[in-house]
């Protein structure tokens, strides 16, 4: 199983150098876990800067693989791991989703570099 981080997706949907990576995983629909708050935070930085259409159409490719809501066991699952490995809010959640299904992160965020169960990329400078 595969989880694709907010910085991984919009690598993917801005087609940058690290966009061919990220197609392995995000094009195996049947393998691909989309956290709830990846789409929250995608949603977001794309309706920002593209507008709420093209938002809501990457939404929708996101929403070809399963998506795995936020419920209170994996929020507490989430909180450890952000106290554990000092992660932001929205890294817990993504690595606790990928640990509940012994899944492999796809990410360019430098957070997750040093954690099991990761596959990093650097982001490449323009």
């Amino acid at each position: 199983m595969n989880v694709v981080d907010s910085s991984a997706w919009l690598s993917y949907f801005a087609d940058d150098d690290n966009a061919v990576a990220f197609s392995r995983p995000i094009e195996k629909v049947d393998k691909l876990l989309v956290p709830s708050i990846t789409i929250t935070e995608v949603f977001k930085c794309i309706f920002h800067q593209r507008g709420e259409d093209l938002a809501l159409e990457c939404v929708a490719h996101m929403e070809q693989g399963k998506v795995v809501p936020l419920d209170s066991a994996l929020a507490i699952n989430a909180a450890h791991y952000g106290i554990e490995y000092k992660l932001p809010l929205a890294d817990s959640i993504i690595y606790a989703t990928a640990q509940k299904f012994d899944a492999l992160i796809w990410t360019q965020d430098c957070d997750f570099e040093s954690l099991k169960g990761v596959k990093y990329f650097a982001k490449t400078t323009p």
